[in-house]
C-alpha cells in the first residue's frame, strides 16, 4: 500500500526535532508495510519580510528533497503572507504546489494522510478531488481549539475540509468533542504514540547522564522539552524559578521564538539553562535525568513528550488542556490551570517535597501509557483505518 502525507512540519537534519512525533507513527507504518511518502510544503514568505523578520527566516537550508529513516520527504514553496491563516486560507496555494510535486516526480499513491486542518487539510481537499483519491485527515490540537476561532472565515474553511475527508481522526477525545460541536462530523480516536521500546530506563544513572548532558549534578531539576513559545507556558515556567529553593533549577530543552528572552535569564545563579534542539533520541534522556517534566502550556493537542515522561515514570506537571486529561484518566487533579505561576510552584513543591506523584500513582499512569499509546499498536490500527478507507470508495463505486 502506498501512502502520501501532507504535513506543515517533518523532520529534517536541520530541524530534528520539528514534527518528530510525525516521524514515530511513519516509521511504525513502515514496519507495517506501508511504503510512505511525505509532502511538507513551506510558506515562502516576499523578500522584504524574509529579510525583516528572522522566523521567516526559518526554512532557509532545508532541501527541498532529502531520503530520513527510509522515507522521501518533499518540501515545495508556495507563496504565504503572515498571519495569513486569519483572513485568507492558502489552500489554493499549497495544493498547487502539492500537485506539482506530484507531477514533476511521478507520485503515485493509493491514499493521502492530511495532517492538521489548517492549512494542509484545506490543500489536500483540493489534491484529492483533483486527483479522484481518498483522503483521511487527523486533527491535532491547534487546528480545532485555535484558527477556527480566527474569523468567520476561517470556521467556514474548517467546517469545509473535515466534511470533505473520508475519514476523521483526533488524537484525543477532546478533539473529537469540539471537532464534532464545530463541523457536526465524528471522528475516530487514535493517539500516535510512541516507540516505547525506546523508553526504557537506561543503564546509566541519574549522576551519569547529567555529567554527560552537563546538567547540574546535585540540584533538583525541572526540564521543560518543546517549542519555546509564550503558549508553551515558557516565561510563567521561568518566572517560577523566583520562588522556588536554590536547589531547584530548570533546563529548557528546544528551541523558538522566546529563546532570546529567556537568554536574558540564563545566568540567574546558574539556575536556568537552555540546550537548543536536540536530537529526538536524547530526549529521553534529559526526561530520565530530571526529577520533573513541566510543560505549562496554554493550549495542547496530544503532547508526546508527556507520554514519553510517563512511559519512563518521570513526574509530570502539566495544565488541563487538549487531550492532556485522557493521558491522566482518574488523576487529572494532578493537573494544573495555565498562566498560573503559583500552581506552578506549588506544583514542584508538591512533587520535591511532598512525594505528590508516588509509585502507586507511577505505576499506574505508566500502564496506561502501555495499553494505549504504543506506536506499533497506533500504528496497525491506522493502517486498518487506510486499508477500510480504500474498500470503502471501491465498493461505492
Amino acid at each position: 500500500m502506498k501512502i502520501l502525507w501532507i504535513t506543515s512540519v517533518y523532520p529534517s537534519d536541520e530541524k530534528p526535532g520539528l514534527g518528530v512525533f510525525h516521524e514515530t507513527q511513519v516509521q511504525a507504518l513502515i514496519r507495517q508495510g506501508v511504503e510512505v511518502t511525505v509532502i511538507c510544503p513551506v510558506p515562502r514568505n516576499p523578500v522584504l519580510i524574509r529579510y525583516t523578520r528572522k522566523k521567516y527566516r526559518a526554512n532557509q537550508g532545508i532541501p527541498f528533497q532529502y531520503l530520513r529513516k527510509g522515507v522521501t520527504v518533499y518540501r515545495p514553496s508556495y507563496l504565504a503572507l503572515p498571519g495569513q491563516l486569519r483572513w485568507a486560507q492558502p489552500d489554493k496555494r499549497i495544493a498547487a504546489s502539492i500537485l506539482k510535486t506530484m507531477s514533476d516526480y511521478q507520485i503515485e499513491t493509493d491514499l493521502i494522510h492530511a495532517h492538521f486542518a489548517m492549512p494542509s487539510g484545506g490543500a489536500t481537499r483540493i489534491v484529492a478531488e483533483q486527483k479522484k483519491l481518498p483522503w483521511v485527515l487527523t486533527l491535532h490540537g491547534s487546528d480545532v481549539n485555535i484558527y477556527p476561532n480566527f474569523s468567520a472565515s476561517a470556521k467556514k474553511a474548517f467546517k469545509q475540509t473535515v466534511q470533505a475527508a473520508n475519514q476523521v481522526i483526533a488524537v484525543g477525545e477532546s478533539l473529537k468533542k469540539r471537532a464534532k460541536e464545530l463541523a457536526g462530523r465524528d471522528s475516530i480516536v487514535l493517539p500516535i504514540g510512541i516507540d516505547l521500546a525506546k523508553f526504557q530506563q537506561t543503564s546509566e544513572t541519574k549522576t551519569q547522564l547529567r555529567r554527560r548532558l552537563n546538567l547540574p549534578e546535585y540540584k533538583k531539576i525541572v526540564v521543560f522539552v518543546g517549542r519555546l513559545t509564550k503558549a508553551k507556558g515558557v516565561f510563567e515556567l521561568a518566572h517560577s524559578l523566583e520562588w522556588l529553593s536554590n536547589d531547584v533549577a530548570l533546563v529548557f530543552v528546544g528551541d523558538g521564538p522566546a529563546k532570546e528572552k529567556l537568554l536574558q535569564h540564563s545566568d540567574i545563579n546558574r539556575r536556568l539553562y537552555l540546550t537548543g534542539q536536540v536530537e529526538n533520541e536524547s530526549v529521553k534522556d534529559y526526561l530520565f535525568a530530571s526529577d520533573i517534566l513541566a510543560l505549562p502550556s496554554y493550549t495542547e493537542g496530544m503532547p508526546t513528550v508527556v507520554i514519553e515522561a510517563l512511559a519512563l515514570k518521570t513526574p509530570v506537571i502539566c495544565t488541563a488542556v487538549g487531550g492532556v486529561p485522557d493521558l491522566f484518566g482518574e488523576h487529572c487533579p494532578l493537573l494544573i490551570k495555565s498562566k498560573s505561576v503559583s500552581s506552578l510552584v506549588n506544583r514542584i513543591n508538591d512533587i520535591l517535597n511532598r512525594n505528590l506523584f508516588t509509585p502507586e500513582v507511577q505505576d499506574q499512569l505508566y500502564e496506561n501509557i502501555q495499553k494505549n499509546y504504543h506506536a506499533d499498536h497506533n500504528g496497525a490500527l491506522l493502517n486498518d483505518v487506510y486499508t477500510r478507507t480504500i474498500e470503502s470508495i471501491y465498493v461505492t463505486e
